[in-house]
């Protein structure tokens, strides 16, 4: 059986950061890649901590993630929510049984719940309901089906993000953010993200909304360097002083563009992130960002499932769990 020991040799760092990675320490200062490491080991490892001088016989729990498994491990949130919501299972005594998107998902007919990460067609909820009544879907508002769901309070974050900006004195205030296509709907059309719909309902009641100020392309490094370098020649002297960013990679190339034009950050612009990744606090200036609690919605939604499973609840539970902004020096805080 894998030890910390085996997985600290394999990722190449320290047992310490190993144990404290795995147990979402959220005081724990390292970068992503050094988490993608750490959790990449486990998963190679087949390491199971909860596993060890533990019976399981209470049955099997299936986690779907809606996307590939390569997808995942370039994301460290859907890796926190699918290894926080696993290391409970665990802990409660239940298997797992693990699905990725391009999976053939034939469940074993001894799961007696499904967790759900990630956004997925009506026809693919549609393939877990007809399996089983005992899910919970994580990263969606699925209610109006009459299933659990576990989710982000999306106005509240990018309200508080509003809010923060007004009373800082901001009234010419940016977004730059992603579509809602991805790469598990490849069928579904382009569209507004929640937080760009967020973004204008704040700043609208605000009366400080600028369809000019809003840039939309894909959420990734080079896609926030490249429309943040379209914010700085098309709007000259009226570029924002402040930008709320739809992710924090976004945020990474819109700050290098900003720099590179000589633009000083938060003197000039002001910028606050979102998912508050570590490399957030590794940049320069360090990145203010919204902090995403992936832990708590990947053990709620084991909860959920497991509130149903004991007690037959049949009138579904939706949990919004909220953010919190973490300010640093891309506020000047």
């Amino acid at each position: 059986m894998a030890t910390i020991k085996d997985i600290a040799d394999l990722a190449s760092v320290s047992k310490t950061t190993v144990s404290r990675v795995l147990n979402f320490d959220q005081t724990l200062s390292v970068s992503d890649e050094t988490k993608k490491r750490i959790f990449e080991a486990a998963e190679k490892l087949e390491y199971t901590k909860y596993k060890r001088n533990r019976v399981i016989d209470k049955g099997k729990i299936a986690i779907v993630q809606w996307m590939t498994e390569k997808d995942e491990l370039d994301d460290v949130y859907y890796l926190s929510l699918r290894m926080s919501a696993e290391k409970k299972i665990l802990d409660e005594g239940y298997e797992i049984v693990r699905y990725f998107y391009n999976d053939t998902r034939i469940f074993d007919e001894e799961v007696i719940g499904i967790i759900s990460i990630g956004e997925c067609t009506p026809e693919q909820q549609q393939s877990l309901i007809d399996f089983t009544d005992n899910l919970v879907f994580v990263g969606m508002d699925i209610l109006s089906t009459k299933y659990d769901s576990v989710s982000l309070d999306f106005d509240q974050a990018v309200n508080s993000v509003i809010d923060f900006f007004c009373a800082r004195g901001h009234k010419n205030i940016g977004f730059i953010g992603g579509l809602d296509y991805g790469k598990t709907l490849p069928n579904h059309p382009v569209g507004k993200d929640k937080r760009t719909i967020a973004f204008e309902k704040y700043t609208s009641l605000r009366d400080v909304y600028r369809e000019e100020n809003v840039f939309q392309s894909s959420f990734d490094v080079e896609s926030g360097y490249e429309m943040m370098k379209q914010a700085i020649v098309t709007l000259g002297q009226q570029l924002p002083t402040a930008f709320f960013i739809a992710n924090d990679p976004l945020a990474v190339g819109a700050l290098r563009a900003l720099l590179e034009s000589g633009i000083k950050v938060p003197e000039r612009v002001s910028l606050i992130g979102f998912n508050d990744t570590s490399v957030a606090k590794h940049i320069f200036p360090t990145l203010s960002s919204v902090r995403i609690h992936t832990e708590l919605m990947g053990e709620a939604s084991v909860e959920l499932l497991l509130e149903k499973l004991e007690t037959g609840r049949q009138v579904a539970k939706k949990l919004i769990i909220a953010t919190e902004l973490s300010l640093r020096g891309s506020t000047g805080d």
